[in-house]
């Protein structure tokens, strides 16, 4: 059948090139490579990340690609998982709101593996990149699968695989069996992100890619994978999604995706923002009550399990809205070290005080913004409230050029040195260049 929907996927990504792109999409494309670089490269001396490289480094093949910043070689699957592991490092990465919200720059890692060992350009890689934005933003608006008990990485997996496909020249056959092979492997359980959260919460969407990575090349070869994928008698839409529809046109989803302004999960980046306003007027030493009124999905992931009022891991504590606000009223700042603090006394006791409650009129304005109030009273008797619907770096509110330049300098000056504006003009202008120079000018160990 060829109107099953892997084909149908295969036919849409076989049928864009990169002169059917809007000089907008290209624009944002290049900066979606920009800012994951910019979070991706501080990562690679993390110990999480050390742990990751301990497996992949010393592993070669004929074709393989670098570990980001490092310029040691490893297989094309483990190039995907070091790199996306680095860029999910430290929650900074860009985000998608939806019926699933999901990191979609995810899977940007995946793609660079391949490109470098392909000797593709930049133009390339765009083509690849808004392809697979967008494939996961569309199925992150058909269906919600955490509600159903699973993950949303195996979305960025499905997209991924036809950034991927594209980059490896697949034809239509071999491109509907990278997506069987991928769909039908990627199921992940949402336990990943409830509780007391493990290494794995940045790790998962890694691996996907990783997995997305390796089925392509699987299928590149001639291996085939289950069918109908996703319309089988235990297919995914049966198992994981329920039924939807995908419409394959070209949408321009990427311009829907926003920029991360501080490193938060993003449900709570309204609340920081609101949270740094407050601030600059009270006396945090005087804060008797600090309430904060959220939408329903905010609610669920970063409020209401009882780990996130007592966070003992970083990945707890970045998907903690009550650590955050105390965080940023006590310190006045929030930056990526600063979920290794998470016994400061201070943002302790402000956590005590802090009641969360989801606002029924907030909850309207999900996921079109990412809206929140805040109301803190003071011992003196001082009320003050504030909130706010699409906080800087939304797509609604974007991060101009010059910001994103900034937030790329602070995160990769102190590793590149005098290199780093000239990189960060390379990436302005990357449509003619070889990725594979591209990353290699990025080492700096």
């Amino acid at each position: 059948m060829t109107d099953q929907l892997a084909r149908r996927i295969a036919d849409f990504v076989l049928s864009l090139e990169y002169d059917d792109l809007r000089p907008e999409v290209v624009n944002e494309a290049k900066r979606r490579i920009i800012d994951t670089f910019s979070v991706a490269l501080p990562a690679l001396e993390e110990e999480t990340i050390k742990m990751v490289r301990k497996v992949v480094e010393n592993t070669r093949s004929e074709r393989d690609a670098r570990i980001w910043g490092l310029g040691k070689k490893t297989t094309l699957d483990y190039a995907a998982f070091v790199n996306s592991s680095m860029t999910r490092f430290y929650d900074y990465n860009d985000t998608y709101l939806s019926k699933e919200a999901l990191h979609p720059s995810d899977c940007i890692a995946g793609l660079i593996a391949i490109a470098e060992a392909k000797n593709k350009t930049g133009k390339d890689l765009i083509t690849a990149l808004a392809l697979a934005y967008e494939l996961i933003c569309k199925l992150a608006d058909a269906s919600s699968i955490r509600e159903r008990g699973w993950d949303h990485v195996s979305y960025i997996a499905i997209g991924a695989t036809a950034g991927i496909g594209k980059l490896l020249d697949l034809d239509a056959q071999k491109l509907t069996q990278a997506i069987n092979l991928t769909a039908s492997n990627v199921i992940t359980l949402r336990q990943t992100r409830i509780g007391e959260l493990s290494m794995w919460k940045g790790l998962s969407s890694p691996n996907a890619v990783r997995n997305a990575t390796f089925y392509s090349l699987l299928a590149e070869q001639g291996i085939t994978g289950p069918s109908p994928v996703f319309e089988g008698e235990r297919g995914f839409f049966k198992q994981v999604s329920g039924e939807f529809e995908l419409d394959l046109e070209l949408d321009n989803k990427i311009l829907e995706t926003s920029i991360k302004n501080y490193p938060v999960e993003y449900h709570s980046m309204g609340a920081a923002e609101v949270a740094f306003k407050i601030r600059d007027k009270i006396d945090v030493n005087k804060i008797e009550s600090i309430e904060i009124g959220t939408f329903k999905v905010s609610y669920n992931i970063i409020v209401k399990d009882p780990e996130k009022w007592d966070p003992k891991t970083k990945e707890t504590a970045d998907h903690s809205l009550p650590f955050i606000v105390a965080y940023i009223l006590a310190n006045g700042k929030i930056e990526v070290d600063s979920y290794y603090d998470l016994f400061n006394p201070k943002v302790k006791s402000l956590m005590k005080k802090i009641r969360i409650y989801v606002d029924d009129e907030l909850d309207k304005m999900y996921p079109q913004g990412c809206p929140a109030k805040i109301k803190v009273v003071t011992s003196d008797g001082q009320k003050v409230e504030d909130e706010i619907i699409y906080p800087k770096g939304h797509y609604r509110n974007p991060l101009t050029e010059e910001e994103l330049n900034t937030k790329f300098m602070k995160m990769t000056k102190p590793l590149l040195g005098e290199r780093t504006k000239t990189i960060l003009n390379e990436l302005r202008n990357i449509e003619d260049k070889s990725i594979s120079d591209v990353v290699e000018a990025l080492t700096y160990k």
